[in-house]
């Protein structure tokens, strides 16, 4: 009988801890919320980086994913930072298409405030929300923003730019 408990008990805990695996994953997902862009300014005091923001629902953002993982392999050292400019609720697949294009390693956003508006205008005010939207901010934090895609080259001399 204790030894049928014991075994009840240990495939419970067995079974918990692969519940929670996939939430463990999710977690390294940060909440974009007013005043993050702040923090990340912040977070990165005089280091070049670059904020590529992206959406589930937008083919060029997605079909991007492979170039940005081929950049942080050729510049390990660059900061790349994803934001993610879905729904909270979005997080299940964020977290998948990160994990596919093996940028999950990278610091990962997604946005958690309705006011979807308001964390665009705390962006750029001049940004109107167009993807992928990235920006390639300097060492003093003096950015360039750039809408649309952009190719291996044009990534290529403003990171070049950046690093100097």
């Amino acid at each position: 009988m204790i030894l049928k408990k014991l075994i009840h008990s240990i495939l419970l805990l067995l079974f918990l801890l692969t519940l929670s695996a996939p939430k463990a994953e999710e977690d390294n997902l940060r909440s974009f919320i007013p005043g993050s862009y702040q923090q990340i300014l912040a977070d990165t005091n005089n280091q070049p980086f670059m904020l590529v923001i992206w959406s589930i629902t937008c083919p060029s953002c997605l079909k991007d994913m492979t170039l940005i993982n081929e950049l942080r392999q050729a510049h390990p050292d660059f900061k790349i930072i994803m934001l993610a400019a879905d729904d909270v609720s979005a997080k299940p697949q964020v977290v998948s298409i990160l994990k596919k294009s093996t940028l999950n390693t990278l610091e990962n956003w997604v946005y958690a405030d309705e006011n979807t508006q308001k964390l665009q205008y705390e962006i750029d005010p001049k940004w109107y929300g167009e993807l992928p939207r990235t920006y390639f901010f300097d060492s003093t934090h003096k950015r360039e923003g750039v809408s649309g895609v952009l190719s291996r080259q044009d990534y290529e001399t403003r990171l070049a730019k950046l690093k100097n």
